[in-house]
């Protein structure tokens, strides 16, 4: 016996529905618009012509030139300051140094893989909950995932630093950063998990009810995987902003990798030199990330175009 997702696929595959129409006299002039516009290879505006283009090229190398300007003039206000010589920037060739920020990456990292492994299971819990039948359960839910996204995320840090001691409650560095990422990130995925079951075709519960499928089954072996196959992209990029998220440790004194190259380049006198080159790796990580989103984006992509 098939799995439900694939009755499903099976259920909503074109060459299931195409007897169905034509059974119903469904093709027509307005059927025919209704493709186009769902076509998704239609450009979304015309192509530029000859001048257009000219255009589009002036402007590109005008925004070119500016940003090598900044640049240059960015680096000879380094250099005029001595900020570019050897010696700033041999520190970080010692061994005792590049061991130190290795330990605020992982520190960075752990936060952030722990917070994640947190924060979706909860996100996906607040999504059934909002889309549950039941007020009991989608009104709290709702409050919650809306109120979490408009409290700002260090506001959240400061009640858990200042907040839990006056009630009894002590937490380590680690978790007075990691629990308000995760209860505000929480929210973002819910929602995120939320669009994605949306934008499912109705017939996919529909079909799942007609298999004898009660409402909690069909969510969880119809409809959330797909929902989390269709947002997966969304939901590695939402990964890029809680990364940047954990370099709020310093108001917790957790040495992340932000907080660790401020406590260098203070100590020897090259903060510019530490922020930069934690910038560098900074760049890295989320680069990587976002290479993740793009190839799984292109992926689902070209497996719905098939």
């Amino acid at each position: 016996m098939k799995a439900p997702v694939e009755l499903m696929t099976t259920i909503n595959s074109p060459a299931a529905s195409a007897p169905v129409s034509a059974a119903h006299g469904t093709s027509g002039p307005w059927l025919s618009r209704l493709a186009r516009m769902a076509d998704d290879d239609a450009p979304l505006f015309d192509a530029p012509g000859p001048r257009g283009r000219r255009r589009i090229a002036a402007a590109t190398m005008f925004s070119l030139l500016a940003v090598a300007v900044l640049v240059w003039a960015a680096l000879a206000q380094f250099a005029s300051k001595g900020q570019l010589s050897a010696d700033k920037w041999r520190l970080f060739s010692d061994g005792a140094v590049v061991q130190y920020l290795l330990t605020g990456l992982w520190a960075t990292v752990r936060v952030t893989l722990v917070s994640a492994a947190l924060a979706l299971p909860f996100g996906a819990l607040l999504a059934l909950a909002r889309l549950a039948r039941s007020r009991v359960l989608r009104w709290p839910a709702a409050v919650y995932t809306e109120v979490m996204r408009a409290i700002p995320l260090l506001l959240l840090i400061y009640a858990f630093l200042l907040g839990l001691p006056s009630t009894g409650v002590r937490l380590s560095l680690f978790w007075q950063l990691v629990w308000p990422i995760v209860l505000t990130n929480a929210a973002v995925f819910a929602e995120i998990f939320r669009a994605g079951v949306l934008a499912l075709p109705r017939g996919q519960s529909e079909a799942g009810y007609a298999l004898g499928l009660g409402y909690w089954a069909t969510m969880r072996f119809v409809v959330l995987p797909q929902a989390v196959r269709q947002t997966a992209p969304s939901l590695v990029s939402q990964l890029v902003r809680l990364l940047k998220d954990s370099t709020l440790g310093y108001v917790v004194s957790f040495l992340e990798l932000l907080n660790s190259a401020k406590v260098l380049g203070e100590y020897n006198h090259t903060v510019v030199q530490a922020y930069l080159v934690v910038a560098a790796i900074y760049v890295l990580l989320n680069a990587s990330l976002a290479g993740i989103a793009g190839r799984l984006e292109r992926r689902i992509g070209g497996t719905g175009g098939r």
